[in-house]
């Protein structure tokens, strides 16, 4: 994909941005920019470079914040890893690591859900 390639080479980042914005207006085809965002994303993770999303309950401290990035870089084997942090304070606590094609989530409220659905099939 000519768009993650090119963000990869680091050539000016914001023309390439600018052009495919402009490509998309033009095109009329604004409603396929998720689709193209996560194929980008999907391709920067194919050569290392990782763009994740975390969300908490609470802002995380940058100890909690290198732990994540150096778990991420273990786990997908990667050399760059990019963290963009989300407050939801219906997670209660605890964690959720979202990556192009993978999610942990080791939240209080995913295993209050597990534990509510285990106990009805029982």
């Amino acid at each position: 994909m000519y768009v993650a390639s090119q963000l990869v080479l680091e050539n000016s980042n914001t023309t390439i941005i600018k052009q495919l914005a402009a490509y998309l207006v033009e095109s009329r085809r604004t409603k396929e920019l998720e689709l193209i965002i996560r194929d980008v994303n999907f391709y920067l993770s194919e050569v290392g470079i990782v763009n994740a999303t975390v969300t908490s309950a609470f802002d995380l401290t940058a100890e909690t914040k290198k732990a994540i990035e150096q778990f991420i870089k273990k786990e997908r084997n990667s050399s760059q890893v990019s963290i963009d942090t989300l407050i939801d304070p219906s997670v209660i606590g605890g964690v959720k690591i979202s990556l192009s094609g993978y999610e942990l989530d080791n939240t209080i409220t995913h295993k209050l859900n597990v534990l509510k659905t285990r106990y009805k099939k029982a």
